[in-house]
């Protein structure tokens, strides 16, 4: 760490120690619970600020940082609760159960947690496939890589894919006898 990253460290520290009481409380009055993580959250971003800053007024930089951080977390909380309406409003024998929604989310996590193996090109040419619904040649534009290089990342995706398929398969709880 040089002494300019220390300096800045060192002036972030002493802000956190004199205005974070004060942070909380404002954002209290805001938001409610969840205050002390959106003001430590302020904190970390002027810590990893690209250029150390001088800060003239601190509480006015905080309140703005907290306001991006709030509108943010508003968003975020918004396109939650769409997403929640729009699965309401699915027909009931179309709409998952609170269960089949755990499993098929747990399933997504362990699959992206295995897609995360494989080397960016690799990974983007199967989601660019999978997801997006690109044929090889589009990919091949998409990336700048060869139509060969498509095919062949495609065939090593698809082969971790299955891979996982069988392990997954494998892990899975053995059905109760009395439900069976």
């Amino acid at each position: 760490m040089s002494g300019i990253d220390r300096s800045h460290h060192y002036v972030i520290s002493r802000l956190f120690r004199t205005h974070y009481p004060w942070l909380c409380a404002r954002l209290r009055q805001h938001v409610g619970c969840g205050c002390e993580d959106i003001a430590a959250e302020a904190f970390v971003q002027l810590l990893e600020a690209p250029k150390p800053l001088a800060i003239r007024e601190p509480r006015a930089l905080l309140t703005t940082i907290t306001r991006r951080l709030i509108y943010q977390l508003w968003r975020r909380r918004d396109l939650e609760r769409q997403h929640v309406d729009h699965i309401l409003q699915m027909d009931p024998p179309l709409s998952p159960s609170p269960e089949e929604l755990a499993q098929s989310t747990q399933a997504l996590q362990s699959l992206d947690c295995t897609l995360s193996r494989l080397p960016d090109n690799v990974r983007a040419t199967f989601l660019l496939s999978r997801v997006d619904g690109l044929t090889y040649p589009q990919i091949a534009a998409e990336l700048g890589i060869s139509l060969r290089s498509v095919s062949v990342y495609m065939t090593r995706s698809e082969a971790l894919c299955i891979r996982h398929s069988a392990n997954q398969s494998l892990n899975r709880p053995l059905p109760n006898k009395r439900s069976a």
